[in-house]
């Protein structure tokens, strides 16, 4: 994490070697979350972009306080899926296809694996809008349940509780289906 703090320091002075490294760094998570909330991967890859953007604008006022660096893109993200949701006024459900990339060598797995996630993203419509918050960044985000917090502005107790309804509703869905 230390490394991270000189990192931003660097950036804040405007140095454009270390905004690169966070940069690279946090690219893939902060896409993999947004395309999840969202669905779209060209919409996804733009707005990743625009958190960047924002973050390097506003670099210099930006105050440590010892947790990642990425919670705060995060945050960032959070706000821009919020703000495209709101002027799609849609759901905000995405197609995993789009997110993850399922392989073609063996076509009966990859139909399977198609199945699988079209009932994983049917079972977690159901979530409430936190419980899917939660899924997003712990799973697709790869956040440790401490930045998860921070971002969603709730206690780390109550966001192990979130994410533990979450996957016991997803797993009675999943196995809902499995019944069928």
């Amino acid at each position: 994490m230390q490394d991270e703090r000189s990192l931003v320091k660097r950036a804040q002075k405007y140095d454009q070697e270390a905004f690169a490294q966070l940069y690279e760094r946090n690219f893939d998570k902060i896409y993999r979350y947004i395309a999840l909330k969202i669905g779209n991967n060209a919409d996804a890859e733009d707005m990743t972009q625009q958190v960047f953007i924002k973050s390097l604008q506003s670099i210099s006022s930006y105050k440590w306080r010892d947790i990642p660096f990425s919670a705060w893109l995060f945050r960032i993200a959070h706000n821009q899926v919020v703000d495209y949701l709101r002027k799609k006024t849609r759901q905000p459900t995405a197609s995993l296809d789009n997110v993850l990339a399922i392989s073609d060598s063996n076509p009966q797995q990859s139909a399977e694996d198609r199945l699988a996630t079209d009932q994983l993203m049917s079972a977690a419509r159901n979530l409430t809008p936190a419980q899917q918050e939660v899924i997003s960044l712990r799973f697709a985000g790869e956040l440790p349940i401490a930045q998860v917090a921070e971002i969603m502005g709730k206690s780390p107790g109550a966001i192990k509780a979130l994410q533990h309804s979450a996957i016991v509703a997803l797993r009675k869905s999943m196995s809902d289906y499995r019944d069928v």
